[in-house]
């Protein structure tokens, strides 16, 4: 029997129809009724993550918790949650969750093992809030994998890129939102990074695997795969 995906986004909008997107891409279909069943929910009002992280700002969690019941309400049998920011509050969001969710960072552990087994070094491209919540350094020390993080200079440069008045959120995915990440992707893997993730959900929208020598590893293109199969189809080959 097939399972209903609830996908809770809004962080930002952009990257959750990037996200539904490659859930389509992925799957493996012939027609219509082949796809898998999915429910958005859109909630752009959840306050910024990367804000709450540096005890600065409003918490997001009310508003996620409220999207996830939202969601299991309206016949999801699991969640996802393409922004990975707001894994730093996925203990907090499951605990008043009627239904799993998954976790876009644990996913990313498992399908970096999977496309580079001896990956030993990887550099992450991600939000200020990421970066400092150390999601990514603590689930990859478990595999023996070191995060090499950004500079001051080259985090505020993806921050640019994500956020600035020219930036990804903002609608621009070409010219210098690319520019940056591009740059400071290059910056890491002359550090000694063996792979590039991908951290934050608006990257992939400016960074490809053909743009840089080593593997991108994507967490939305991996978590959409990985819900594709939680959810009864198979992945397109």
């Amino acid at each position: 029997m097939r399972k209903t995906i609830g996908i809770l986004g809004g962080m930002g909008p952009e990257a959750t129809a990037h996200f539904f997107s490659l859930i389509i891409k992925h799957t493996a279909a012939a027609k219509d009724q082949d796809h898998l069943p999915v429910l958005i929910y859109n909630l752009p009002q959840i306050p910024e993550r990367t804000p709450a992280i540096l005890g600065q700002g409003p918490s997001p969690v009310p508003l996620l918790r409220k999207g996830a019941r939202t969601l299991a309400r309206a016949g999801a049998d699991f969640i996802v949650i393409p922004c990975i920011s707001a894994h730093a509050f996925l203990p907090e969001i499951r605990r008043a969750s009627p239904v799993p969710i998954l976790s876009l960072v644990d996913e990313s552990l498992a399908g970096a093992k999977k496309q580079k087994p001896r990956l030993r070094r990887v550099g992450l491209l991600a939000s200020t809030g990421t970066v400092r919540s150390g999601l990514f350094t603590k689930t990859f020390a478990k595999a023996g994998i070191e995060i090499i993080t950004t500079t001051e200079k080259e985090q505020s440069r993806v921050m640019e890129a994500v956020f600035g008045k020219g930036g990804v959120k903002a609608g621009f995915t070409e010219g210098q939102p690319r520019k940056l990440v591009l740059d400071v992707a290059r910056r890491l893997i002359k550090r000694g990074a063996e792979a590039v993730i991908a951290g934050c959900t608006e990257i992939p929208l400016v960074l490809r695997d053909e743009d840089i020598p080593v593997p991108l590893i994507e967490p939305m293109r991996i978590a959409a795969q990985a819900c594709i199969i939680k959810a009864g189809q198979r992945i397109k080959p």
